[in-house]
């Protein structure tokens, strides 16, 4: 289990949808005996604020040396450790060690000792994955362009219905 728990590849990931690559994961978290069946030690966090500019460091995506990139918002997972240990973080946009331990990755990757103007504080909005699983539900108007183009590409399978609300 200690080679899939380290290995990012054995994840579903789509550039630029955290989101729904984060309810994927916690799905699979869950069904593949790393968290809890129902998801009960793993919580969803979705990082914004107003502006919709949160910077991040040891990003993937970034362009730059240190990995900083300015998200409109990011998600991502966290998971309590019932040994006792730290909690640890579940980001498959991060380069930082994966899953990382939580003191870790606030340190380097939010890196509150760094003066921030205020239009780039951070708002956190942690939901318990159970309520997650069961209640999110994909919009992806927000990934195209004002002539309807996909500024970038989906993820090939269909959008994420909640529990409930099947259109089928």
């Amino acid at each position: 289990m200690e080679q899939l728990i380290s290995d990012v590849s054995h994840f579903h990931h789509t550039p630029y949808y955290c989101e729904e690559n984060v309810y994927l994961l916690c799905k699979k978290l869950c069904t593949d005996g790393i968290a809890n069946a129902e998801g009960s030690d793993i919580f969803v966090v979705f990082i914004s604020n107003e502006k919709k500019q949160i910077p991040l460091w040891n990003q993937k995506a970034s362009h730059r040396a240190d990995g900083v990139i300015l998200w409109d918002y990011h998600v991502i997972c966290i998971q309590i450790n019932q040994g006792g240990g730290p909690p640890q973080v579940w980001d498959l946009d991060s380069s930082l060690p994966f899953p990382s331990p939580l003191p870790s990755y606030i340190s380097e990757t939010i890196r509150p000792s760094f003066k921030l103007f205020s239009d780039f504080n951070r708002l956190f909005r942690v939901v318990h994955a159970p309520i997650f699983l069961r209640c999110f539900a994909s919009d992806r108007r927000h990934m195209k362009d004002s002539d309807g183009n996909w500024m970038q590409e989906p993820p090939q399978h269909e959008p994420i219905v909640a529990e409930g609300n099947d259109l089928n």
